[in-house]
């Protein structure tokens, strides 16, 4: 088993080249490979509805969707061949929003999503006939501090869970400007 990590800032091109990339490792395997496309975005105004629109129009039809905005088990992936994750850093982020703001920077809640990124990284190690996983994320260390606490522990904790995926990842790539850049593997 393969785990691909695909990182880069916002609008880089990196879930296009995920997509691109589960279809190349789909179609090296069998022709009745299984795709399951794990969608973590939530839909909360106008112009969420329509990014996770376009990413939905543009991947094949014959992918199964999972929409895991709050939790993520590798469990739910048995049978399929390939598995793109589109975005670890919005399940992040769905995890910190749901803090209560006199909680920020909770030590229970940064420790649990790592040890949550850790168990998940090797459910996907143990899960039997998946072939690849291909973990998509934002890259938070190319920006700015943000400018509110929340922000900065977003920054934080996505940082430190990218950190852990590239380690264990068999590849990792960068998307800059819609060009992939091979960091690993």
């Amino acid at each position: 088993m393969n785990i691909v990590m695909v990182t880069g800032g916002v609008r880089s091109g990196k879930s296009a080249y995920a997509e691109r990339l589960a279809g190349e490792r789909s179609a090296a395997g069998s022709s009745k490979a299984r795709v399951l496309y794990v969608a973590t975005g939530l839909r909360y105004d106008g112009e969420m509805d329509a990014r996770i629109d376009a990413h939905r129009t543009r991947r094949p039809a014959e992918w199964d969707t999972l929409e895991a905005a709050h939790e993520l088990s590798a469990a739910a992936y048995a049978g399929y061949d390939v598995v793109l994750l589109d975005t670890l850093s919005a399940w992040i982020g769905n995890r910190l929003m749901a803090v209560p703001e006199d909680r920020c920077r909770d030590a229970e809640t940064t420790n649990t999503v790592r040890e949550q990124v850790a168990a998940y990284l090797d459910q996907l190690r143990r899960l039997p006939g998946l072939r690849a996983a291909i973990l998509v994320t934002d890259e938070v260390g190319w920006g700015g501090v943000a400018m509110t606490p929340l922000g900065r522990w977003f920054q934080d904790v996505v940082g430190e869970a990218n950190q852990q995926v590239a380690a264990a990842a068999d590849e990792v790539v960068a998307v800059v400007s819609g060009l992939p850049w091979r960091l690993k593997g």
